[in-house]
């Protein structure tokens, strides 16, 4: 009698379907697509209007120029620094972004937070525009100079953001004037990781941005 066949057979289709099992299990635990980078800003910022309130405006009209940056800064990177080992080195988190350059982020924050008591204005506008004391509207140019998360130890960071500003203007007499300052500010980061640097540079941002607007509307009396 000769010997069946079937159970090789069996054995056969049996190793088959567990061969494509596996291989269906490794297909479905790769990604469908590479990993994107998440993209962050400042938030919403405050809910109310700021073209609105400036109809109101209480100060004088002030042109807001483009802030400048460093080279490094120009980018859409997060950067941080380790300061207990290198603090000279910046470094960039690999999968996380800004969604526009820094420098731009904090214009916008800046100029809403201007138009709340400012009619703003871009420098290029300035031709046109006179204040009701007969001296054109001053103009506010601001340089980024640092903006990175820092880390002291391992495991605790602050977000540091450092500006200067010039406030470029004229007498009664018609002869410029120019003021400078440098702001600095600070915010503790509630985790070790991009998405608390990102909280930690919008807080220590704003903080910034309020000495900033405080010092514009010191610099120039109500009209």
């Amino acid at each position: 009698m000769k010997p069946t066949s079937k159970p090789s057979i069996r054995n056969g289709r049996t190793l088959l379907a567990m061969a494509l099992a596996a291989l269906l299990a490794a297909c479905g635990a790769l990604p469908d697509k590479p990993a994107r980078s998440t993209l962050y800003d400042f938030g919403p910022g405050p809910m109310n209007s700021a073209p609105a309130a400036a109809a109101n405006a209480s100060l004088p009209p002030l042109a807001l120029a483009e802030i400048e940056s460093n080279a490094r800064l120009d980018g859409n990177q997060i950067l941080y620094r380790f300061a207990y080992a290198d603090g000279n080195e910046l470094r960039p988190y690999g999968q996380s972004r800004w969604s526009l350059a820094p420098a731009q982020l904090l214009r916008q924050r800046l100029r809403d937070a201007l138009a709340v008591d400012h009619t703003v204005m871009a420098p290029s506008d300035l031709s046109s525009a006179a204040r009701t004391d007969g001296r054109r509207p001053p103009i506010l140019r601001v340089s980024l100079e640092e903006f990175s998360q820092v880390f002291d130890t391992p495991t605790h960071s602050v977000g540091l953001v450092r500006i200067s500003a010039t406030l470029i203007g004229s007498d009664v007499a018609g002869k410029r004037t120019m003021t400078q300052r440098t702001f600095t500010a600070q915010r503790p980061a509630p985790s070790s990781d991009a998405a608390g640097g990102v909280q930690a540079l919008a807080a220590a941002s704003d903080a910034v941005v309020a000495e900033l607007v405080a010092w514009v509307a010191a610099s120039d009396p109500p009209r």
